[in-house]
């Protein structure tokens, strides 16, 4: 790929989807000639697309938009196999890129560090660019979340020696069935831990755990992988021996010490306080650590930083707090991560009751097969409720479950299960809030539940 210059003329099929409308306002910031189609722009994307002058006219795919001036077609996952507009490209013979194709390409002489890993990538990869950024360090990079700071969630530049990028093991694209991580090769990378997801495309956990040693196996030359060595899959795994040259560098949870509700890491004689907390944060925390220290960052540097670190979007977000009751929202949905937030927040909040709710919504949620993989995974909530929409179940195609066999997945007798949503919100609002802690986790959510609406509701 050339360099950035405003001569690159670039289209994008599934212009409206959460990664690939930030990849068009990167483009389109850096000077490029955007142009797009999708068959359903949703909020924030119409918006933030208007706004740029790049939504498209119409909804829909219109495969007049292909012509021969294009120097570059992106697909997004959103876009079938059958897309009339992905037709006409290979018709004209142009140069169609999957989204992780291109992020690569756009970063290919600069150091990639790569965030992979069953869960925490997004939260390792907000903290790394939080601290480059208080560092001055310019970065290109691609990240999961809407961060604090950061108008975009991809950046591209002529000029940053750095590009980190959020390394996820789903599938490239519909024509393309790597997983993205496989096609970034990382100068740095770093694997937070593993548990089995994606069931749809990995049917086995082997399948699954081979995704991770093809990744190291991807790391160039010389290169450094730092991986967490509280996952005993993931420590068996990083200690293969591998092909490549590369240095290996374990973590794991740093000294910490929690005083009237907030964490603080212990450093030598030093107290450093965080507005993050649990033991997960804190890895991914030592983690990101490691990954600046191999850029020049210092700890100290490191160290500052992470005090005004407030966590990624959707992951263990603050929604409300008052002197009694404290609200968060998390991302969580599959058991390690359901298990690892739950019981960070009841650790940080022990002399409170904690009510937490999850939703089941990922496709392999909703399987069969997989939810006996969930045994447990709220035990340390005083009060644990699932919530799943059988409609959704029904629009995914997959083999309806029933409430009784949720229950007896989770493993827990006075599980309290919903498939409405506003039975849920019901509940919560019926019981008072002195002296307790609501967590909702779900990768959607909750068929619509405004939840900044829903705090002002509840009984405190």
């Amino acid at each position: 790929m050339q360099a950035m210059s405003a001569s690159q003329k670039v289209h994008l099929i599934a212009i409206g989807g959460s990664a690939m409308h930030n990849m068009a306002l990167a483009l389109h910031e850096t000077g490029y000639r955007i142009t797009g189609s999708d068959d359903e722009i949703n909020e924030p994307s119409k918006s933030r697309l208007a706004k740029a002058g790049l939504l498209p006219a119409e909804i829909g795919w219109f495969p007049e938009k292909l012509t021969n001036d294009l120097d570059a077609v992106i697909l997004g996952m959103h876009a079938r196999a059958d897309n009339p507009e992905l037709i006409k490209a290979k018709e004209l013979g142009l140069k169609i890129y999957s989204y992780p194709e291109y992020i690569y390409q756009a970063t290919k002489d600069k150091t990639r560090i790569v965030i992979g890993g069953s869960h925490g990538k997004t939260t390792i990869t907000s903290m790394i660019l939080h601290v480059m950024k208080h560092c001055n360090i310019e970065t290109d990079f691609m990240v999961g979340a809407q961060l604090e700071g950061f108008n975009t969630m991809v950046r591209f530049s002529n000029t940053a020696k750095f590009a980190v990028i959020e390394g996820d093991e789903y599938l490239a694209s519909p024509i393309d069935r790597r997983p993205k991580f496989h096609l970034y090769h990382p100068n740095i990378a770093i694997i937070s831990g593993i548990a089995w997801d994606h069931i749809n495309v990995f049917p086995t956990f082997d399948m699954y755990v081979d995704q991770f040693r093809q990744f190291i196996g991807l790391i160039e030359e010389n290169g450094h992988l730092i991986y967490c060595q509280e996952d005993k899959i993931l420590k068996d795994l990083c200690e293969e021996k591998n092909k490549n040259n590369i240095s290996k560098t374990p973590y794991g949870i740093p000294k910490n010490l929690i005083e009237n509700g907030i964490t603080s890491l212990v450093v030598g004689d030093k107290k450093i306080p965080l507005e993050i907390f649990g033991d997960h944060n804190l890895m991914n925390l030592n983690g990101a650590r490691l990954v600046c220290e191999k850029i020049g960052i210092t700890s100290e540097q490191f160290y500052k930083a992470m005090r005004t670190f407030k966590g990624a979007a959707k992951r263990l977000e603050l929604v409300f707090k008052n002197q009694h009751f404290n609200f968060y929202k998390d991302f969580a949905h599959s058991p390690s991560k359901l298990k690892a937030t739950t019981s960070a927040v009841k650790e940080q909040f022990k002399e409170r009751k904690l009510i937490a709710c999850m939703e089941l919504h990922t496709f392999s949620s909703l399987t069969e097969e997989f939810l006996n993989e969930y045994k447990g995974a709220m035990n340390t909530a005083d009060t644990a409720i699932v919530y799943f929409n059988p409609h959704t179940i029904e629009h995914k195609k997959l083999k309806a479950i029933t409430i009784d066999q949720v229950k007896q997945a989770f493993d827990r007798k006075d599980l309290m299960v919903f498939t409405k949503s506003s039975d849920v919100t019901d509940f919560l609002k019926s019981q008072n809030w002195e002296d307790k802690v609501l967590l909702m986790m779900s990768s959607g959510n909750f068929d619509g539940v405004d939840f900044k609406a829903l705090a002002n509701e509840l009984k405190m």
